[in-house]
């Protein structure tokens, strides 16, 4: 083709890498991009450029955001990042700093990524108590009364948030939960401010939980990292006082990511 022989000849990127690195690229970016963004560090022909895009969407790697020019991860893609995260040798080691945190806490300890309908648990270490609340990996929890959900979303852009807030179904799940669009607002500034969230019997009755985020070199949240427990043996308060472990632990997790 025309634009390979142009790319080999002045050093460019070669044919078999492009998809990846637009790939690459897009999850670099965090938010919705248009292929003349990716363009300005690919610097590819505007018709390959393009061509890449329509592949990657078709075949699921892309999904095209709501004004039609947009694109951001598929679920190809997501599920590519997701089993990456529980490759083995990655997570022999993250387990062993989630049973470090339980011991010390004394509660189970969660690992969560968002999904496009909530957080999906990605690992779990129970705790030894045998009054235990039942959330297995692969469990799917909502974003808007749940501590790993919350933290999530008050790391959203402010006009990301604005739409989730005024389209997401804020489901009441007990007496607790949040379902006021202004009031999640404020709980979610909170959350923003302080770097943690809290779940206080709003997802489940009887059930208490905090959480803090994972961050990646940029700053931007990975995953999050939870622990959660019986609100008649933990009340919030005392789950708050676990925090400073709890952001070891993040920092270690963030680290094994990075490598």
């Amino acid at each position: 083709m025309p634009d390979d022989v142009i790319e080999q000849d002045t050093g460019q990127i070669p044919t078999n890498l492009r998809l990846l690195m637009l790939l690459e690229e897009v999850a670099r970016a965090g938010v919705p991009v248009t292929p003349s963004v990716i363009n300005e560090s690919m610097r590819l022909p505007k018709p390959t450029i393009h061509r890449l895009f329509a592949t990657a969407e078709a075949e699921g790697f892309l999904q095209r955001d709501i004004d039609g020019r947009s694109y951001s991860p598929g679920r190809r893609m997501r599920l590519l990042a997701t089993n990456t995260l529980s490759s083995e040798r990655v997570r022999t080691v993250r387990l062993a700093v989630l049973k470090s945190l339980a011991i010390k806490v004394g509660e189970t300890c969660n690992l969560a990524i968002p999904e496009r309908d909530g957080m999906f648990y990605l690992d779990r270490v129970e705790t030894h108590w045998p009054l235990r609340i039942q959330l297995p990996v692969g469990t799917q929890v909502p974003f808007h009364c749940t501590a790993s959900g919350k933290m999530y979303l008050s790391t959203l852009r402010p006009d990301y948030l604005e739409r989730f807030l005024k389209n997401y179904a804020l489901e009441k799940q007990t007496e607790q939960t949040i379902t006021d669009p202004r009031k999640l607002q404020i709980e979610l500034d909170k959350t923003r401010a302080r770097g943690y969230a809290t779940d206080n019997e709003e997802f489940m009755s009887g059930m208490t939980a905090i959480a803090v985020p994972i961050l990646d070199d940029r700053g931007r949240l990975l995953s999050t990292l939870s622990i959660h427990a019986p609100e008649q043996r933990r009340h919030l308060p005392q789950l708050v006082e676990c925090l400073g472990l709890l952001q070891e632990a993040a920092v270690e997790l963030a680290a094994i990511v990075g490598r």
